[in-house]
């Protein structure tokens, strides 16, 4: 399996085949960052400025940006760019003090989720809010097993590198963690599929009771995205989480990749699967790069926990995150930015699949709204190959799925039909480009 890190990541050793400025500043880095230093493509990019859907490198070029949710409503937007002058400008402390901002905040988000999540802990990032929702899951239980999938990316503390299996170098998840594998769908067999998927979160469930850890939790990105991007059929997660409920354990549904608008027809991944979650996590997209992330989750849930661990965060829930959240909330509202992504995510995944006719290198388009997948052969190098063409021709995409070999495309939800088309150009003309 793929480490995520390693995909299309670029190769230190690689510095003195680089132009001459651009070779000092990755040496700078490397001393600088160590081993933990990541730089992606084959020649690195440096990006002084961003506006919308476009980033511009320090030679004015720009390169449009096919590859980032944190940005959810675009980079810069001048509305959350406001918010956060204004709010920084007149007060920003911790929120073990009123401010009225943060209960607007808290009561717009609560309003978007199922009835009974009606409380919310804020973070500063996915990887928080992974490791509280963890944290709750397991004093509600008394339980200590979690299912996640095989490919399944959920943060980077301890806890939640524990349960992310595609961050694993050497080694694997340990003994408390049951991994099971994504749910590859047919379209012939969507039946088979789901049944599938329940019947390994079953076998899951089981050994963890037969061990006597018990099951605390199943959580899932539920759009998959590390695993490969598979958003089909909806309904996928109704009788797994069924599952998950009979045994007494709870449904984390992680939604840091699919959350806010990103599939175009709900606000959130878990709503094309009919399921209601007991614990909702975010992160990324909340703050379009502020640093935000939060924990949604029921009453008995939380009061739970807190009768036995305090909890916390000195930067989570300041006025600052709040004004900016709220302005994220208006701009994806007025800019009627989960309809564009439905809308322009159809046009781009026909356009896909028009390439896929003429390159049979593709095997497979899928996902929802702007978070596309484009499965190639089994075959990393291919993928990385790819993404380098396309960022030649100054496109940015990524890659995901256990063996690398999907194109991610994951970009600001203010994506437009001419942009589309430019990444279905590109992406033609590196497929036409690469050797027979």
């Amino acid at each position: 399996m793929k480490q995520i890190l390693d995909l299309n990541a670029f190769d230190v050793t690689a510095a003195a085949g680089l132009a001459a400025p651009l070779a000092a500043q990755v040496r700078r880095r490397a001393g600088l960052f160590g081993a933990a230093s990541v730089l992606f493509y084959e020649r690195p990019l440096e990006f002084l400025r961003a506006q919308g859907c476009w980033l511009y490198d320090a030679s004015g070029v720009a390169y449009l940006d096919a590859y980032n949710n944190v940005p959810c409503v675009g980079h810069c937007h001048p509305r959350v760019v406001e918010a956060a002058s204004r709010q920084l400008a007149a007060v920003n402390v911790h929120n073990r003090y009123l401010h009225p901002a943060i209960l607007t905040y808290a009561e717009r988000l609560i309003a978007r989720l199922p009835a009974g999540l009606s409380q919310v802990a804020f973070t500063c990032t996915g990887s928080e809010s992974n490791d509280l929702a963890l944290r709750l899951a397991g004093q509600y239980t008394g339980a200590a097993g979690v299912i996640v999938t095989e490919a399944a990316y959920h943060g980077n503390t301890a806890a939640v590198t524990a349960i992310s299996p595609v961050s694993f170098k050497r080694g694997a998840p340990p003994a408390h963690v049951r991994v099971i594998p994504a749910p590859r769908v047919d379209p012939a067999s969507h039946e088979a599929a789901v049944a599938a998927f329940a019947r390994h979160v079953q076998a899951a469930i089981d050994d963890l009771n037969r061990t006597g850890l018990g099951c605390a939790a199943l959580i899932v990105d539920t759009i998959f995205s590390s695993d490969g991007i598979y958003a089909d059929p909806p309904g996928l997660l109704v009788d797994a989480v069924d599952r998950v409920h009979r045994a007494g354990a709870l449904f984390i549904a992680d939604e840091v990749q699919p959350g806010f608008g990103r599939t175009g027809e709900s606000f959130w991944g878990f709503s094309r699967h009919g399921v209601a979650p007991d614990i909702v996590t975010m992160g990324k997209p909340m703050g379009n790069g502020y640093p935000m992330g939060a924990v949604a989750t029921r009453p008995d849930i939380l009061d739970a926990f807190s009768a036995t661990v305090g909890y916390f965060n000195t930067f989570a829930g300041t006025p600052a995150a709040a004004a900016i959240g709220l302005a994220v909330l208006d701009v994806i509202d007025e800019e009627g930015l989960m309809a564009n992504a439905r809308a322009v995510g159809a046009e781009l995944a026909a356009g896909l699949r028009d390439l896929q006719r003429s390159h049979p290198l593709i095997r497979d388009v899928r996902g929802a709204g702007l978070y596309l997948g484009v499965e190639l052969g089994a075959d990393a190098a291919l993928a990385a190959r790819i993404i380098n063409g396309l960022r030649e021709r100054r496109v940015l995409i990524g890659a995901a799925g256990r063996d690398g070999n999907v194109l991610k495309i994951r970009p600001p939800l203010c994506f437009s039909a001419l942009q589309a088309n430019t990444l279905i150009t590109a992406l033609g003309e590196t497929l036409s480009a690469l050797p027979a």
